[in-house]
Formats: structure tokens, C-alpha cells, sequence
């Protein structure tokens, strides 16, 4: 017997690959797979894993979708970002970050966060942060994008 870790995990791969928008459809899939599934094992697991229906690409299916989790964590530092944030400014291959004095390292782990392929690393001082961007080019859209965090 498959236990319940192996299929939920099962589950969420099986919807972040094909277009799944009914519980049947998704029975059949992990008894494809070798799982022993009834409608209501389905059902619990939708429910447990806060699966929610949305409108597949193109726009004529609903599909199974996993929803993002709220991370309470990262939106304290999104909202220090918000609120001690100056200015930001592309220079280069750097963008350089204008804070309250005091919270440059706190609004320097929301770029961190952000786990952007183009940024190269993060320095943070008392009320500068130097966001190090692999290109120029790179650097401005790094620049608009924390600019996007700005706005509420």
C-alpha cells in the first residue's frame, strides 16, 4: 500500500503536467500510477492539499492548480521594503537601493528573496544596499521589478 505523502505528491505533479479538471480524471491518472483511489481519497486530498480550479491556458478547461502559499514571513519583508525604501536607482551593473537609516539589511532580504537569475549578490550597509546584476540591460529590469514592489 502507497501512503499518503507519496500520493499527494503524486497528485501535485501530475497537475503542474497535464490539464486535470475533474477528480475522476485525476483517480485515473494515480491508478495509472498504481495508487488505489476512491472519488472521496481524491476529494480529501484536493481538499488537503488546497488544490483550487482555475482556467487552463487557451481558456476552454478548468484545471486543478496548486495555490501558492501565503508566506507571512516574506510579506513582513516585502512590507519593511515598502515602507523604508527611498530609491532605486540602475547604474550600470549595479542598482543601487536609498533606505530609512537602520533597515537596509531588512529591504536587502526582500532582494535576496526574490532569487532573481540575474542577481549576482546583495550588499546592504545602515541605509544603502548594492544589488550586483550580471548585465546592464539586467539591471534595469532588476530595477523596475523592486520598483513593482514599491506599488501596493
Amino acid at each position: 500500500m502507497i501512503g499518503k505523502e507519496a500520493r499527494q505528491r503524486r497528485i501535485l505533479e501530475i497537475i503542474s503536467r497535464h490539464d486535470v479538471d475533474t477528480q475522476e480524471e485525476l483517480a485515473a491518472w494515480l491508478s495509472e500510477d498504481g495508487f488505489a483511489v476512491t472519488q472521496a481519497t481524491v476529494s480529501r486530498d484536493i481538499r488537503d492539499l488546497g488544490l483550487v480550479k482555475t482556467l487552463a491556458p487557451g481558456g476552454k478547461k478548468y484545471r486543478y492548480q496548486a495555490q501558492q502559499p501565503k508566506d507571512t514571513k516574506s510579506e513582513r519583508f516585502i512590507s519593511v521594503f515598502r515602507n523604508t525604501v527611498l530609491s532605486i536607482r540602475a547604474a550600470e551593473n549595479l542598482v543601487v537601493i536609498k533606505t530609512e537609516t537602520g533597515s537596509a539589511n531588512a529591504a536587502a532580504e526582500t532582494v535576496d528573496r526574490l532569487a532573481l537569475d540575474s542577481i549576482l549578490g546583495v550588499i546592504a550597509g545602515d541605509n544603502t544596499i548594492f544589488v550586483a546584476v550580471d548585465s546592464a540591460e539586467h539591471a534595469d529590469a532588476v530595477a523596475d521589478r523592486l520598483e513593482e514592489i514599491l506599488r501596493p
